[in-house]
């Protein structure tokens, strides 16, 4: 406890520096603006930056990414409660009772309930990860081969599993990913795989032109595709945007409530914000004392999912920094940040880079205030941007797609790469097939591929060596009830619908 104090204050010894400081105020405003225009996330606005930080200062990229990862959390509860569409899947729970409270004319309570649940819950997740990460480090740095490998089988499994509605779709998303992470040269014989005679493919395909032409190029020709459909209508913001004293009563209890269910679920390897969010919306319905209000728009279902999320948000940092493993599709976008400054997130990086971890998670605790300073002053101006016609919007991240992979890498093969994978994500999303699962294979796969071969190298080629560790075979026996169950409960719902 007294080493990771000290070691948070040294970390905020780097945090506010002017320039760290700026990083991470450009990353929590830049993550409320995407977070509040509908169909783009904090995942899309990493990938879009990639390229072009690829020059700039480690910690200040890094610190700027996680800024964004907050503040997407933050800005897309303003779209779910004014347009009652959720920009991601963890903010439909807030859309619930935050539309209704809207379409009453209390709109303003229910951004206000929900920026200062996400600055409590921020701020104790945060605290959280100062905490539980070093804990983790020391159980991390006693793996094997066979021990990490098995821990990135879990991540892949679960990674595919709990991503869309489909785990066999996320299962072939997570394979597109794992073929493409074969592409280059062998990392240990460096025989050229899968380079068809062409130079440029050498080297592998960059995490950075998959990632925007999946997220960012796909996701534009997708809303192309959808143009025809009904304009979606803003809820005007209507009276005082401050919370009543009898607000501020009903609120306090579920933040606290939706932190405990979204920090601990978020920091699983399998959590993400939809399980805790909604646990915290049911629970709150079922303690409230006017039960009635729920479905016409009760604080109280705003405050805890709101607070769930964030704190889930939170929680999802502890995998990613202590064991590589990213669990939502940001993390994995945060990820591809460290890989391409060549820096590998877990134990190791503790160690060699203590300034750069302890400095970017005391710079979550520095978002947080930001960010409820930008969000309750602000509410204004986000409403306005929801008026952005949408093809100026997807224009301009077209332009910024390309003109950011061009400059990170100029090369007419990787521009096609680009247009390519874009067109892959389009029918990806047209089929329902996640994005996600590919970039966890790009990433993880040649890392799995390692340790794998390592471990069957010391254990003389016995494929045995796998399971001989008891946290290797906990790992897989988890990975294989992650990947069976979801599959089993598909069967049973659809056995029990045939026969009703």
């Amino acid at each position: 406890m007294v080493e990771s104090l000290a070691a948070l204050a040294q970390g905020f010894a780097v945090a506010i520096q002017p320039l760290n400081l700026l990083f991470a105020l450009v990353g929590v405003f830049l993550g409320t603006i995407v977070g509040v225009l509908p169909g783009i996330g904090p995942a899309l606005t990493v990938a879009l930056l990639l390229p072009i930080t690829y020059k700039f200062d480690p910690a200040g990229s890094l610190i700027m990414f996680a800024g964004i990862y907050y503040g997407g959390m933050y800005g897309g509860s303003t779209t779910a409660i004014l347009l009652n569409a959720p920009g991601e899947s963890a903010s439909m729970a807030t859309a619930l009772e935050g539309n209704l409270m809207a379409k009453a004319g209390r709109g303003g309570p229910a951004l206000a309930t929900s920026a200062i649940g996400s600055f409590v819950a921020g701020l104790i997740a945060t605290l959280g990860i100062a905490m539980l990460a070093p804990w983790l480090v020391e159980i991390a740095i006693k793996f094997g081969y066979e021990d990490y490998f098995a821990l990135m089988v879990l991540a892949f499994v679960t990674v595919s599993a709990t991503f869309g509605n489909d785990p066999r779709k996320g299962l072939v998303s997570l394979f597109i990913g794992l073929a493409l992470g074969l592409v280059g040269l062998d990392k240990l014989t460096a025989q050229a795989r899968l380079g068809f005679g062409v130079p440029e493919l050498l080297d592998g395909i960059e995490i950075t032109t998959l990632a925007v032409g999946l997220f960012a190029v796909g996701e534009a020709l997708y809303v192309v595709s959808r143009r025809r459909h009904e304009p979606e209508t803003v809820e005007p913001i209507k009276g005082s945007i401050w919370m009543s004293r009898s607000d501020w009563r009903r609120s306090w209890k579920p933040w606290l409530r939706g932190t405990a269910f979204g920090f601990p679920i978020g920091a699983l390897p399998a959590g993400g914000a939809e399980i805790p969010t909604f646990l915290s919306y049911s629970t709150e319905r079922r303690l409230a004392k006017d039960k009635g209000e729920f479905g016409k728009g009760a604080i109280e279902g705003v405050a805890g999912p709101e607070a769930a999320n964030n704190a889930s948000a939170a929680g999802t940092l502890v995998p990613l920094l202590t064991l590589g493993l990213p669990t939502s599709a940001t993390a994995a976008m945060m990820l591809a940040g460290f890989q391409q400054y060549n820096l590998n997130p877990g134990p190791l990086l503790f160690a060699e880079k203590p300034e750069l971890v302890w400095g970017l998670i005391a710079s979550l605790f520095i978002a947080n205030v930001m960010l409820l300073v930008l969000n309750l002053p602000l509410v204004g101006l986000w409403v306005r941007l929801l008026a952005i016609p949408r093809p100026w919007l997807y224009a301009g991240i077209l332009i910024f797609a390309v003109t950011g992979t061009v400059a990170a890498k100029p090369s007419p093969i990787e521009l096609g790469m680009l247009a390519l994978f874009g067109v892959m994500g389009f029918f990806m999303r047209r089929h329902g097939y996640p994005i996600a699962p590919v970039v966890v294979g790009l990433i993880l796969g040649p890392m799995a591929e390692v340790q794998l071969r390592r471990a069957l190298q010391a254990g003389q080629g016995d494929p045995l060596v796998l399971v001989q560790s008891p946290v290797a075979a906990t790992l897989l026996a988890l990975a294989l009830v992650a990947l069976v169950a979801p599959l089993i409960l598909k069967g049973l719902s659809r056995f029990r619908r045939a026969e009703d």
